[in-house]
């Protein structure tokens, strides 16, 4: 297994989780909700950068490997199955929207997975669509984990808005991804 910093941003992605979720465990009057609910917002924001920065540097110091292309899109489907089950668990999301976010990020996967072994993998590359609804998901759940109004906006109702568009795009993208893998699927099915 390769290690350098790229691939070290990502482990430390997946090792902010239990951070994330554990904040919201924490003992009723050991730390204000407010403080909870901040810190975990820039938690979660810390990690986000980390996904942006170790594929920036991967591909600038060439540090591209197939094991950092198999990690990456893990930390973050962990990463953002995580944020959203706390969420739910905190009443900040609703449970359909959580399911099909999460649901989306297994089928996807699976369909990567599967077209990947038979070597299709091109024809479910990702898609600025798919860019597009991480870029929603990423704004959205910080909101939603700080949920206190940030400098006169009201990060409850700009996070539940930017989480059904997340949905919406979610959807989108699958089908968008179904569609490029249907002939391979006809074909083998």
């Amino acid at each position: 297994m390769p290690f350098n910093i790229p691939i070290a941003l990502t482990w430390l992605r997946i090792a902010m989780i239990p951070l994330v979720v554990g904040l919201f465990y924490i003992p009723a009057g050991w730390v204000e909700p407010g403080f909870r609910d901040a810190l975990a917002a820039a938690a979660f924001i810390v990690a986000a950068v980390t996904d942006w920065l170790d594929g920036w540097l991967a591909r600038r110091w060439n540090q591209t490997s197939a094991f950092g292309a198999f990690l990456d899109p893990v930390a973050d489907k962990l990463m953002v199955s995580a944020a959203l089950l706390v969420l739910l668990d905190l009443n900040r999301v609703d449970s359909f929207i959580a399911l099909v976010i999460i649901g989306r990020e297994i089928t996807i996967s699976a369909l990567r997975e599967w077209m990947a072994q038979i070597g299709a993998s091109r024809s479910v590359a990702v898609h600025r669509l798919g860019k597009f609804k991480t870029a929603a998901q990423m704004i959205a759940i910080p909101c939603l984990l700080y949920w206190q109004p940030l400098y006169g906006v009201s990060t409850r109702i700009v996070g539940s808005a930017l989480i059904i568009v997340a949905a919406i795009l979610t959807v989108w993208s699958m089908c968008y991804y179904l569609k490029k893998a249907w002939p391979q699927i006809r074909a083998r099915g």
